[in-house]
């Protein structure tokens, strides 16, 4: 009997604000982009929105579609990545929820240093290609 697999989809922003992208430490020590799981019914562009809310504290405008990729985080742990590019509305503090150690705001060429999955790593580009593009296209 044919058994499909089935796995969370977590939706993520990339946020620039003043040329630093945010991101987020987790409990693996790794860095990640902020947002969450998509629950069931929700708009994508929605959750990504709330749940940069609720955990940096930020209000962000969902711009684009960046990527979507399948992360294998380990045996049996397999979640589909949806990344959107996202304009940061305000400039206030970034207030770190519980779900997360520490967060960070770091320059584009800080990124490829950083422990993080290349899927990350390749939105960030993206976004910043774009917005380079869009201040001297």
């Amino acid at each position: 009997m044919y058994r499909p697999h089935a796995f969370p989809v977590s939706v993520k922003g990339v946020c620039v604000r003043a040329g630093q992208v945010l991101l987020l430490r987790n409990e693996r020590d790794e860095w990640e982009l902020p947002g969450g799981k998509l629950e069931l019914g929700e708009d994508p562009m929605a959750c990504v929105t709330r749940e940069i809310s609720e955990e940096t504290g930020w209000t962000v405008t969902v711009r684009t579609i960046l990527d979507c990729w399948l992360y294998h985080i380990r045996d049996g742990v397999d979640v589909l990545i949806v990344t959107y590019g996202c304009r940061v509305d305000a400039d206030s503090p970034v207030q770190v929820s519980s779900e997360h150690k520490e967060a960070r705001l770091f320059s584009h060429d800080e990124v490829a240093a950083l422990r993080m999955p290349s899927g990350y790593r390749r939105s960030i580009d993206d976004w910043f290609t774009r917005l380079d593009a869009a201040v001297h296209g």
